[in-house]
This record gives C-alpha cells, structure tokens and sequence, in this order.
C-alpha cells in the first residue's frame, strides 16, 4: 500500500482521459491541418476538444489557445502580450508568489527594459487587491497575478483586481484552481491551465485568450491555432485534455468536497503532533492542498524517509524541487527560514482513497518523530 499525495505535481491519468486519446493513435492519425479524411477526423478531434474546454471556462471555442503545457501558456501569455503592447506602456505588475514560470518571465523582461512592480503578499500569502490597483499606472500594460497558489493553496482576489485593471489586460495563472473551485473569465483576458494536474496526460496545456487582446505569438513559423502558436497540434493530448477538462468542471462540487475532506483529515491528524504550524489561508484556500511545517527537521529528509514508508509528497514546486534555496513563496509570507527547511506540501485528488490518508497520519508522525530524535537542533517540549 502505498499514498500518493503530491497531486499539485500531477496526478493519476484518467482512464477516460486515455480512452478519448486512442483514436488520435489509430484512424485519426493525420496532420489536423491537412485537407484529406485522415487531417479532418484528426481536425474533427481537436475541434471538439476545444469546444469541450471551452464549454468548462464559459468561453468561445477561438478563444482557446493549445499550448505544451501550462508553463509555455504562461511565457505567451506574459511575452506575447507585453511585445504586443509594448508602444502602449513598459510597466507589468505581478506578486511574489507566482509559479516560477511567471517569476523568471517578468524577471527577463525587467532585463529587457521593463518595469516590474511585484505586489508584496501578507503572512497567509494573499495580495491585497487594493496594493495591486495601486500599482497601476497609465504606464501598465499588464498584471499578472495567480488565481491559486501551488505551495500554500491561498487563494487570490483575481475578481477585485479585475475590477480594478483600469486599462491595463489582465492575466491570471489557474493551472492549480482548474477542477477544484469555480472559475469565471470575468474580466480576465488572459488565463493559463493545464491538463495533467487534472488527470488529463502531461504535455499539453492552454491559454484562454479573451477576444481583442493584443498577442504576440512567441511561436512562429504556422498559423495554427488562430496565428497565436505555430506548430502541429498533438491531438492525442488535446483530446485527453478535453476529457479531463471535461469531467472535472461537471465533477467539480462533489470533487471539491471529497478532496476538503481528505485535507482536513490530515491537518487535524497532523496537527495533533507537537511544534507544528501550517501555512496559507485559513479560509480562502484550495480544497485540496495542506502546507505544513515540522520544527526541528528537514523537509527533504522527511521527504527520502517517507518515500521509504511508500508516502510521497512534496516539499514544494515540482518546477523548483531541483533548487536548494528556500521557497521564495514561504519566504514572501514572511516563514522564518528554520521553520521552511521544514515545511511540507501534501496534496490530494478527487482520487484519493481514504487508505492513504489513513496510511500518511499513520507514518509521517513516525518518520517526524524518528527524526526529531536525532535532530542536533530539535528540543523535545
């Protein structure tokens, strides 16, 4: 037995997910942008997937970018508006938080020339929407500000800071809040997801590009998807996509529920431990993600014990895991830094069986004690 709980990495594919990629395997083998039987049922399956994402944002289907992943929508979505609007203003907004892909991004055009304002975050993790309007400028062409944060599982106030966008557009990352609170596209121009964080396959993500907004494809050299993204689509993972988009925007009350009840199965279990603390917002939160920090031990050693014990889970961004710095986003809150060294990310899916819940509550408190023992820092209360 073992308990897989770092779904915020990805998750499980969905049978249904594989079964919708098969045909792209078989019989609709061809180049979508061909004009014979085999490119248009390979067509067909592209069409109908982005109709199917489309029908889960509340969009138009025109409005659907495919992308390589969510990290690829994030650098068109951040590069390709700011070349596009550049003669408009050379001032973006973001916050501290972001993933890595929207933090290195700003940071290259900050070299570039641009002026970055990077809105600070409070001890739970959340922008003040008001901070970020008054960022604003006429200069600003762009803020960039995630719907969920994938460390802590705060959620941010993107409906007020769309409100209070004045003339700048709009982005929002939702790779982690897709399929586990509702979304809206009110107001917002630009906004990434991606496939395999709900139990779609890895390799293909998507960009929500609100009609008129100025893009500049960063991909070059085809005009497919509408001119926004040169290159061949990958059908068989769009058509996972559409599947798991699918079923996780009609599943996604009961799911949400399920996945609020495994985590607070843990944080009361965990909890109970002594020189515990958790992070993130105590309310405005995903349902599925649990931050936690263990005094007196190391993170990636719990991380190499657990594995040991067949539970696996985090310590924070996949995208960062090979880093030896602290997180900058438990960093941005404010963590002292004993207290990240210890800090633990455990995610949950709609999947998730009450077995591994029952099996993490039962070895991390061991492993977390195994170590405080032979900790030359730790002091027993």
């Amino acid at each position: 037995m073992t308990a897989y709980l770092d779904n915020a990495a990805t998750t499980r594919l969905d049978p249904l997910a594989r079964e919708a990629m098969e045909p792209a395997f078989r019989e609709a083998f061809g180049n979508p942008s061909s004009l014979h039987a085999a490119g248009r049922a390979a067509r067909k399956i592209v069409e109908d997937a982005r109709e199917r994402i489309a029908s889960g944002l509340g969009a138009d289907p025109r409005e659907i970018v495919f992308t390589s992943c969510a990290t690829e929508a994030n650098n068109l979505a951040i590069l390709g508006a700011c070349e596009a609007l550049r003669s408009r203003g050379d001032h973006v907004v973001t916050s501290a938080v972001e993933h890595p892909s929207v933090l290195e991004t700003f940071a290259r055009l900050e070299r570039s020339g641009c002026r970055v304002t990077r809105v600070p975050v409070d001890g739970t993790g959340r922008v003040d929407s008001a901070a970020v309007a008054a960022a604003v400028t006429d200069r600003t062409i762009l803020i960039s500000i995630m719907t969920a944060n994938n460390e802590v599982g705060t959620l941010q106030p993107v409906r007020e800071i769309a409100r209070a966008k004045g003339r700048a557009f709009f982005h929002t990352d939702a790779a982690q809040a897709l399929g586990k609170i509702p979304l809206s596209t009110e107001g917002v121009d630009l906004l990434t997801f991606s496939a395999h964080k709900i139990h779609g396959p890895k390799g293909i993500g998507g960009l929500y590009v609100r009609r008129g907004t100025p893009l500049t494809p960063q991909l070059v050299g085809g005009g497919q998807e509408f001119e926004r993204r040169a290159g061949t689509e990958n059908v068989a993972l769009i058509a996972g996509m559409g599947c798991a988009v699918d079923r996780a925007v009609r599943g996604l009350e009961a799911n949400a529920r399920r996945m609020e009840a495994h985590r607070e199965r843990l944080r009361k279990g965990l909890s109970r431990l002594p020189d515990v603390s958790l992070h993130g917002h105590p309310t405005e939160r995903l349902p599925s993600l649990l931050n936690v920090a263990f005094d007196g031990v190391d993170g990636e050693a719990v991380i190499l014990a657990l594995d040991v014990e067949g539970v696996w889970v985090s310590t924070g961004s996949a995208c960062a895991s090979l880093s030896l710095e602290p997180s900058p986003v438990l960093r941005a809150m404010g963590v002292p830094p004993d207290r990240i060294r210890g800090s633990l990310r455990l995610s949950v899916a709609a999947d998730t069986a009450e077995e591994e819940i029952d099996l993490a509550l039962e070895r991390i408190p061991r492993v977390v004690e195994r170590l405080r023992k032979i900790s030359p820092v730790y002091r027993t209360p």
